[in-house]
């Protein structure tokens, strides 16, 4: 069975698919589903906050949008970025959002599950043509800054990252169409009941 047929038996079982309380959407990686709990109140902030921020530098026509499907079928691959940038005519359409559209890829790092934001997204990223990827971590309040695919090692990666920085450092994403800024000083960090740890 080829991973093109998994991925599309995939898609047609989450078609008929009612997530348990608790849990969003499955994403699809590597044939099979990745299950995430509900974001937190603070998340959802954080993405609002930032979606924000964007709209007022991004040029007409491009637009930032929240928790969108999108998917490369030749890899496979159904996301579900937190925040992404795309053109809005990118957004007519009944099926998920062509990966190839995207220009900015954003994520805001669960509590729950941080390594598939940290290491699963940014594999699938570069490999579905996604030239820029943020991840902001309200856990330690950092962000990561990764672009410019680079396919030397036989695969498609990113090969430029900013890694860790703390929220407050100067943050700029250079695309093709403008230098968008990003304040990260304002925004929420997760309590210790977002994290599900004991209070002090």
């Amino acid at each position: 069975m080829t991973q093109q047929t998994i991925y599309q038996h995939l898609r047609e079982l989450r078609e008929h698919f009612t997530p348990p309380p608790g849990f969003t959407y499955p994403e699809i990686s590597n044939g099979t589903f990745v299950m995430m709990m509900s974001p937190r109140p603070r998340h959802q902030l954080t993405a609002v906050d930032v979606r924000d921020q964007l709209a007022g530098q991004l040029p007409p026509g491009i637009i930032a949008v929240e928790a969108t499907d999108t998917d490369d079928a030749s890899l496979g691959t159904l996301r579900i970025p937190d925040l992404l940038v795309v053109p809005r005519s990118a957004m007519e359409t009944d099926d998920p959002l062509d990966a190839h559209e995207i220009l900015l890829a954003i994520e805001i790092v669960s509590p729950a599950n941080p390594g598939n934001d940290y290491d699963a997204k940014s594999r699938d990223y570069p490999a579905m043509s996604i030239p820029h990827y943020l991840i902001l971590d309200p856990r330690d309040g950092t962000w990561t800054y990764q672009w410019g695919i680079d396919t030397s090692g036989g695969r498609p990666a990113y090969g430029n990252r900013l890694q860790k920085q703390p929220y407050g450092t100067p943050l700029a994403v250079t695309t093709e169409l403008g230098t968008w800024r990003l304040d990260t000083s304002g925004l929420p960090r997760y309590s210790r009941k977002d994290m599900m740890l004991p209070p002090e």
